[in-house]
């Protein structure tokens, strides 16, 4: 019984090994190229084929009879993997292969030939070749096991047919064997038909299959790019759109997706304010083979740099479609005009700096000429002097206003307390105050740090920010000066209970030369906002109207100063 064992997994052995190792030494010999795939898959089978044939004659030679009736081999296996992966030629010369090793080996014999080599299952086999290799490697394990299970049937219920059978051998234990014998052979089978189609697809992977692989990863780097990115076909219909493409679209039309943009026209996409104009005409261009690139196409109230390039075959240099590159250049464009503007009005600014600086010295000999004209003139006139000299101060504040603005220096700062700053300037604050019929309140919080400030700039940001409210009241009205700690800040808060400022103007405040007065001019607030700056702090505004409004300077705290009192 041991015996008869090593002889089954023996022809397990000897019918599969050179069935798959020669195919695998195929894999590491390859000597055709990629154009020829059709010859490497035919040059697959042929080896295939030669390989069956050497296991049907390793199998026979090897071969054996349990009890002396049971035909020990297993060369059928090879022999059907043959017919089934080779032509009908190739098939014929392996059946004759078998038949007449079997013929040689256990003499000549019409029963033999017809029973023990199991040819009834062979015409099958070839009838179902055709349909086995357009299988998947499941369905061939079947169509296999399909000629493989009778034709096993037949070889070990031969020596039945033929009563060759002895009561001594008639036992369950030889039963037991011949069925494991039969299902160790199916296994066996499909085992051989698995390994050699996991060759197979390694070898000659589905192009299909391949492309679906590489599409994929195209996709995923398509997505990555910032740039909107959309691939059409020779119609003009999108084929491929990556993730940037569609937020793009997504601004113009929210309710597309990407399953909704692919198979379509790009008709009404990005179109300027003539359809000339959109990208539907630079691909027909592109199509056409004529390249296309830094477009500027503004739709919208977007603006977006297109390009459109022809997709060439590289086999028959045809056109095979376009590929249409957006990128919304809108900020850049905002980005860019703002720096234009910045650069005309710092040299605008340069240029009137340069002006005012110069009309200050005759206007101060015009002033100081109108004093010498007052003083000999009759006292009837000395109201019209102080009215021209007092619109030549305004005048030279305006200048000096202007000229502060438009030097943008470099403050030179001091330990100092903002509330001793406060504090001399309220004088000044409450006698302007008094003249209008107004009070001021103070609110000053304790253990303020002491902070890194130009006095001088100081309390002009405080008299502008004041001035600026007390004009904003009436006689009754009410200005607070506040200042807090807030975390590492000292903020100061001047509010009024003025008129307030519309909504629509809030943004605008800081703007140089823009007012809310009618002879405003517009430099206060763009001064102020200038010297907080200098002073790596912020200021901001916030008002209701009929209610008044509150100017908010901020200004950080140095490090290593402690808080005093204020």
């Amino acid at each position: 019984m041991l015996s008869a064992w090593k002889d089954i997994l023996l022809q397990v052995l000897l019918s599969g090994v050179f069935t798959f190792q020669i195919p695998l030494l195929f894999s590491r010999c390859r000597t055709f190229g990629p154009e020829h795939g059709t010859g490497e898959q035919q040059h697959y089978r042929n080896l295939i084929v030669m390989a069956c044939a050497v296991g049907i004659l390793l199998c026979f030679g090897f071969s054996a009879l349990h009890q002396g009736v049971i035909p020990i081999n297993l060369g059928i296996v090879p022999l059907f993997a043959g017919i089934l992966y080779g032509s009908r030629v190739s098939g014929l010369l392996l059946s004759l292969l078998y038949i007449s090793c079997h013929q040689l080996i256990f003499g000549f014999s019409l029963f033999g030939m017809l029973m023990h080599t199991g040819l009834p299952v062979y015409p099958l086999m070839f009838l179902i070749a055709s349909r086995f290799k357009r299988s998947k490697v499941m369905e061939k394990i079947g169509w296999l096991w399909t000629g493989l299970l009778p034709a096993m049937l037949i070889i070990v219920a031969s020596p039945l047919l033929e009563s060759k059978f002895g009561a001594d051998v008639k036992t369950s234990e030889t039963f037991v064997m011949t069925l494991l014998y039969v299902l160790l052979s199916i296994f066996n089978g499909g085992l051989l038909i698995y390994l050699m189609e996991t060759v197979y697809e390694r070898l000659f992977p589905d192009p299909a299959e391949i492309l679906r692989e590489q599409r994929a990863v195209l996709q995923q780097l398509l997505d990555m790019l910032p740039l909107g990115i959309s691939v059409v076909d020779p119609r003009g219909h999108i084929s491929m759109i990556n993730e940037q493409f569609v937020k793009i679209h997504k601004k113009e039309s929210p309710h597309l997706g990407r399953n909704d943009l692919i198979g379509r026209g790009l008709d009404g996409m990005f179109e300027g304010p003539a359809p000339k104009n959109g990208v539907k005409g630079r691909i027909h261009s592109a199509l056409r083979g004529i390249r296309t690139s830094g477009e500027i196409i503004r739709s919208a109230g977007r603006v977006y740099s297109t390009g459109a390039f022809p997709i060439f075959d590289e086999r028959t240099k045809g056109i095979q479609g376009a590929v249409l590159i957006v990128h919304d250049i809108t900020e850049l464009e905002k980005l860019r005009t703002e720096l234009i503007n910045v650069e005309r009005l710092s040299m605008v600014g340069q240029m009137a700096a340069s002006i005012t600086h110069e009309i200050r010295n005759p206007m101060a000999v015009v002033r100081g000429f109108l004093q010498l004209m007052k003083e000999k003139s009759p006292d009837t006139l000395e109201h019209y002097y102080r009215i021209v000299m007092d619109e030549l101060d305004r005048a030279n504040g305006i200048i000096s206003d202007f000229l502060s603005l438009a030097q943008n220096r470099i403050s030179e700062k001091e330990e100092c307390h903002l509330h001793d700053i406060i504090h001399e300037l309220s004088p000044l604050l409450w006698a302007d105050a008094n003249l209008r019929g107004q009070s001021i309140e103070l609110k000053l919080e304790n253990h303020v740090p002491v902070l890194l400030l130009n006095a001088k700039e100081i309390k002009q940001l405080i008299l502008n920010l004041c001035r600026n409210g007390m004009e904003a009241m009436d006689d009754k009205g009410q200005l607070t000066i506040e200042t807090r700690m807030a975390g590492d800040v000292v903020e100061l808060h001047v509010q009024d209970t003025g008129v307030g400022i519309p909504q629509d103007k809030l943004d605008r405040l800081f703007e140089p030369f823009f007012t809310t007065k009618s002879k405003g001019t517009g430099l206060g607030l763009a001064l102020c906002l200038s010297i907080v700056q200098r002073h790596e702090g912020n200021i901001s505004v916030h008002s209701e109207e009929g209610k008044g409004t509150r100017f908010s300077a901020s200004f950080p705290v140095p490090k290593g100063l402690t808080a005093e009192n204020g």
